[in-house]
């Protein structure tokens, strides 16, 4: 029964992590710039990047916090799977731009 509580407490918590990310950033304009830049990798996969819509891949890292999953992407970093250059490999993304991705990226891991 306590699996069960903790199971639906965790998934609480990502439901809200997730829609309070709608609400923060501009989701469509996410979306224009994970078509553009982001997709290259987080729709193959390549370099261990989770793939867009995979709930299991995105669910550990949005438990994370957006704030987490931004900086990643802003100032890169190596995990045990894979690795994200700094703001994907285009030096020109602002950190509002790459928000925005994340946030688009993270709706569509719910």
């Amino acid at each position: 029964m306590s699996r069960i509580i903790s199971t639906a407490i965790c998934a609480l918590f990502v439901c809200s992590i997730c829609s309070s990310v709608a609400s923060a950033h501009d989701l469509a304009a996410g979306k224009a710039l994970f078509d553009a830049s982001c997709s290259a990798c987080h729709k193959t996969g390549l370099l261990g990047a989770p793939k867009l819509g995979d709930k299991a891949a995105w669910a550990p890292r949005i438990a994370q916090g957006l704030d987490v999953l931004i900086s990643h992407a802003d100032n890169g970093f190596s995990g045990k799977v894979g690795a994200m250059p700094a703001k994907g490999g285009n030096s020109k993304l602002t950190t509002a731009e790459i928000g925005n991705a994340v946030a688009y990226i993270a709706e569509q891991g719910k």
